[in-house]
């Protein structure tokens, strides 16, 4: 047999009589509570393949840097030195593997003796080094040079009949098209 439900005045009654939870409290502040987890891993196990990366050519030397770039630095276990992990453009694999000493020695005066005891390869695409002293290209718009008043004309005649609202965006696609050198063997 069922049992019948409450009256609403029977449930507000069960209900007042029921405890509930307290509301949780908020979580610490995460960047206190890691701090000295953080120093205490800094101290052991140092400097990673990210501390290389804007030292690059320093370390290693122009040459080898326009082909390399470091990826990882994975620690040994105990007392044991470190892998390190280069990316390496195609070509340069072999010249990089017999300059493998070499790389490993520059590399533990950077970050310190016994660090790196090994070079792993990992061949693919390289990005081009930052050049010293090149503003990076800045985004937007791209000011144009003017182009000559017959040119300028002969464009304007040509976008006449299109319809008012192209016209305007037909004039600067036509500028950015006849601003441009010409490409060898067109022209």
């Amino acid at each position: 047999m069922r049992r019948p439900l409450p009256t609403e005045s029977e449930a507000r009654e069960i209900l007042a009589r029921r405890r509930t939870r307290p509301p949780l409290r908020p979580p610490p502040p995460a960047g206190r509570s890691l701090a000295p987890l953080i120093k205490k891993l800094d101290a052991q196990f140092g400097r990673g393949a990210g501390a290389l990366e804007p030292r690059w050519v320093e370390i290693v030397g122009e040459r080898l840097a326009r082909v390399t770039r470091p990826q990882k630095l994975t620690k040994g276990r105990g007392t044991a030195g470190g892998t390190l992990e280069l990316r390496v453009a195609g070509p340069a694999a072999l010249l990089v593997q017999h300059q493998s000493e070499d790389i490993i020695q520059r590399v533990n005066l950077f970050l310190g003796a016994g660090s790196v005891e090994r070079l792993r390869i990992a061949q693919g695409p390289v990005k081009p080094l930052p050049v010293a002293g090149a503003k990076p290209r800045a985004r937007g718009k791209r000011v144009l040079p003017p182009l000559p008043a017959s040119v300028e004309a002969d464009l304007a005649n040509s976008v006449e009949d299109a319809p008012d609202s192209l016209k305007a965006a037909l004039r600067k696609l036509g500028r950015a098209v006849l601003s441009q050198p010409p490409e060898n063997g067109r022209g």
